[in-house]
Order: structure tokens, then sequence, then C-alpha cells
């Protein structure tokens, strides 16, 4: 399975994903996994030797569902999810650094970021799997986790809108300075890949770029049960 999505993830067109975050923060993969993949993924939530917590959401207020963090290591189609669509991204995270004049520039491979992580004591997964029922929902929030984080991230849906659950629409907000919240609501297909900014996107206004802040959620689930699957490429500290 590993070997097969490597092929998937090299036949990205990866000019167009690019051109998506720069233009809009997001950009979806169309059908990067097959049905199997997403049942495979699926199946796995019952695993319980495959993760490191359980989080139920309404003990912290997060909204009303549960995820699970994966542990090291991690099932061989996520690490290849993780390592080569990272890869991908590499791009458009350094050109968003410089565009804002910040002085950070992230490294080529994966697994350089993974170890600039554990310097700073984030060495925890946090690759994880999300379960929405009926009233399911998930509260506006960002994924950062430490002082060390990567500006883009993915998510994976294993589940058909309109006939596996109703509702559920993944949502984005855009806070732009001096100006009113832009709400942004995308309902992706199973199978596809949602890459989006994990904190802020830089946006071209007069006279340069400036710093848009986003945050992501999930709206209410109607009826049925929602699945998906969230890659964040830097570590946690717990």
């Amino acid at each position: 399975m590993a070997h097969s999505i490597e092929s998937q993830i090299e036949a990205i067109d990866w000019n167009s994903v690019s051109q998506g975050l720069h233009e809009k923060g997001y950009a979806i993969i169309k059908r990067l996994l097959t049905s199997e993949q997403c049942d495979a993924l699926i199946q796995q939530y019952d695993q319980p030797e495959l993760y490191r917590k359980t989080i139920t959401m309404e003990r912290y207020r997060f909204g009303v569902g549960e995820y699970k963090y994966f542990c090291y290591p991690l099932p061989s189609i996520l690490q290849a999810i993780r390592v080569h669509i990272y890869s991908g991204l590499v791009p458009v995270a350094n050109a968003w650094m410089k565009a804002l004049q910040i002085d950070q520039q992230y490294p080529t491979t994966h697994e350089e970021l993974l170890a600039i992580c554990r310097t700073c004591g984030q060495h925890q997964p946090t690759v994880l799997i999300l379960k929405y029922g009926a009233g399911g929902h998930n509260t506006l929030h960002q994924d950062l986790y430490g002082d060390v984080y990567f500006p883009l991230q993915a998510v994976l849906f294993l589940n058909e809108p309109g006939e596996d659950y109703d509702g559920g629409e993944f949502v984005m907000t855009q806070q732009t300075p001096r100006a009113q919240s832009k709400a942004i609501v995308l309902q992706p297909k199973r199978g596809d890949v949602l890459v989006f900014t994990t904190n802020f996107r830089p946006v071209k206004g007069s006279i340069g770029y400036y710093r848009a802040n986003m945050k992501h959620g999930v709206s209410n689930v109607h009826t049925g049960e929602r699945h998906t699957l969230g890659i964040i490429f830097h570590d946690a500290a717990s």
C-alpha cells in the first residue's frame, strides 16, 4: 500500500496545488486515496495498539466527537503520505516566509524537520484520525503543538458526503487586519486530500504582503458518520 501511495503522490500536479495555496490558503487534491485505502484507514480506528492517546472532544470543549493520535512508527501509508507530501509543500512554505519577511526557512526533507522538533522537546507524533457521529463538530482552532511548527497541513477525507453523512462541512475563517473575518466552507469527497494553512498565510495588499490569520473546524454532522485523518508535519511536546 505504501508503494502505491508513493506513486499516487508523484502524480500530483504540484504547480496547481501551489497556485491554490498562494491564492486561497488551501488546495484540494482530488481522489488521492482509493476507496480501498479509505476503508482500510477507517478499519484501523478500532486497533488500540496503533494509538498513543484518545481525546474525547466534549471533555475539553473542543466540540463533539473523538480523535486518536497515532504512535510511532506510523502505519506505512501514513508515513509515506507525511514524508512525500511534505516535500511537495516545502517550496510553498518557504515562499510564504519570504513574502512575510519572516526569518525562517524549512528543510527540504521531513526527517530534518522532525530533528528540529526533537531539539525543542517535540517528539510525539501528531498524525490523528477523527470520528464524528450525528451532532459532532469541531470548534475553530489551530494545530500548533509547540514552538516549532510547519505552516501547512493536510486532511484526508475517508467518507463520502451525502452518502455516509450529511453536514460536517470543513470550515475555515480568515481574519484580515482591521476587517471582519471571512468564512470558507468546503465539502471534499471521499479520497480527497485538503491541504491548507496551519495558522496564517500571506495576502498581497497595495504595499506588499500582509499576514492573514486563519483557523479551521468542522460544522455539525446532521446524520451518519464522518472520519477524517489529519496529517500534521511537526511533532508535539506531549
